[in-house]
């Protein structure tokens, strides 16, 4: 029987399929429709130090291969996570979560760390410097090697769990920011956030979404992500969390040998709500139709021929 689990910075997971933070909620929405148990874990909703209403409407905009979102990074703030999200999703998963973590200043992003440092239900940090949407935080501070390396040392001061930065494919060089961060001291990379696109209503002839410019998500994105993957893993070894287009498990398979230790699958979660069991249990058959008896064994395998 294959085996799929993997060992992400110390984590052991039953399998590497973690659902996007952002496409999935706090993640008991979705026990109404499978036992989210089978999944390797569950990325939360962006969490901020502050509740936020989010960026106004239209949010939305679809296109060819994806969509294009707007959100704002729509949350309740992260005393109402920790008090209220978390336990209603303990009653229906077992298993540690990632928590996705945003700010505004390096001070939230090490408040929200401190307080999720001292949760148990939470097994991995996840530090969004990534998000276009939002003015003045996220993206802002993963676009510059040595901010991205600030967030990581002030958020790895406050927590002894393990630290994955998030990094924007609105760069340059992907690269130069990975390495910053892992020399500051992060514990893996979770990449790609969301490209940055837009849709234009013909008829109103101005942009579909209110804010403008949003966050490009889906199957187009994937060969960018793994790209980026390539080069993440080549520059600094760390463990990665591939995102980006990852739709079926042969998308699972070519992230792991890019470099991924585990995938997340984030807008197919808004098109097929069962996409996460769907590509788990297609998994099996698709190992055994490549000659992979161990997931664990792949991973970086494309850079050694």
């Amino acid at each position: 029987m294959p085996n799929l689990s993997v060992n992400l910075a110390g984590l052991r997971l039953d399998n590497p399929v973690i659902p996007a933070s952002g496409t999935f909620g706090f993640g008991y929405e979705f026990a109404e429709l499978y036992d989210i148990n089978v999944l390797g874990s569950i990325a939360l909703k962006g969490t901020t130090k502050e509740p936020r209403f989010g960026n106004p409407l239209p949010r939305i905009a679809e296109c060819e291969g994806g969509l294009i979102n707007s959100v704002g990074l729509q949350n309740p703030g992260v005393h109402a996570v920790i008090d209220e999200e978390l336990p209603r999703l303990e009653k229906v998963f077992h298993k540690p979560a990632v928590a996705n973590i945003s700010g505004f200043a390096i001070e939230d992003y090490a408040c929200c760390a401190e307080l999720f440092d001292k949760d148990p239900r939470i097994g991995i940090l996840e530090i969004n410097v990534s998000c276009p949407n939002v003015h003045n935080g996220g993206m802002s501070f993963g676009t510059e090697p040595e901010s991205a390396a600030a967030v990581t040392r002030a958020v790895k001061a406050v927590t002894k769990k393990p630290v994955f930065m998030k990094l924007t494919p609105n760069v340059t060089d992907i690269a130069a920011i990975a390495r910053a961060c892992a020399d500051a001291g992060a514990d893996g990379i979770s990449l790609i956030n969301t490209l940055l696109g837009m849709r234009i209503d013909l008829k109103r002839r101005a942009p579909v979404i209110a804010n403008t410019m949003g966050g490009f998500s889906g199957r187009a994105v994937f060969p960018v992500a793994l790209r980026m993957v390539w080069q993440v893993y080549e520059a600094t070894g760390l463990p990665i969390m591939g995102i980006g287009g990852v739709s079926s498990a042969e998308d699972v398979i070519e992230m792991l040998l890019a470099g991924a230790t585990a995938v997340q699958v984030g807008a197919e979660n808004l098109v097929k709500p069962w996409a996460c069991p769907q590509i788990i249990e297609a998994l099996p058959a698709a190992m055994q139709k490549y000659g992979i008896e161990n997931l664990s064994d792949i991973i970086g395998g494309a850079h050694h021929g």
